[in-house]
């Protein structure tokens, strides 16, 4: 069931055109921030600020895989996991849903600045800001 809900999830954002990675995976889609936000450089971190976005328009929780993880990373992907046995297809639903209303103002998306971090795994517990 799982397999078939991220392939589901997958097909159905390639299909809005947001930017996935394929082949689909059997526990994730991972979105290209990269792609999604142009706009954003990388040093602005795109894949947290889109995390941020679903959080905010839709309290979906993903992590980013790219700059804010990997100092200086090539990669800026947005992870969206699909744990075993606790999503139906209307949360699958609403996860295509909320992330058509996030491509349609994508353009406004800003990106982020870190405020304070410590020296080592700072995308733990960075502190970060809207850059104005």
């Amino acid at each position: 069931y799982r397999i078939s809900s991220t392939k589901y999830l997958g097909d159905a954002l390639t299909k809005l055109e947001i930017p996935v990675m394929r082949p689909i995976g059997g526990h994730a889609v991972y979105i290209d921030a990269k792609k999604f936000l142009p706009h954003i450089p990388p040093h602005q971190f795109p894949a947290q600020a889109l995390a941020c976005e679903l959080y905010l328009e839709g309290g979906i929780r993903s992590v980013e895989i790219g700059s804010l993880m990997f100092d200086n990373s090539e990669m800026e992907l947005l992870r969206l996991a699909i744990p075993r046995r606790v999503y139906t297809q209307s949360h699958i639903d609403y996860v295509i849903e909320v992330l058509q209303k996030v491509k349609e103002k994508s353009s406004q998306i800003k990106g982020l600045t870190i405020t304070k971090c410590p020296p080592y795994l700072r995308h733990f517990s960075a502190h970060l800001e809207q850059v104005k």
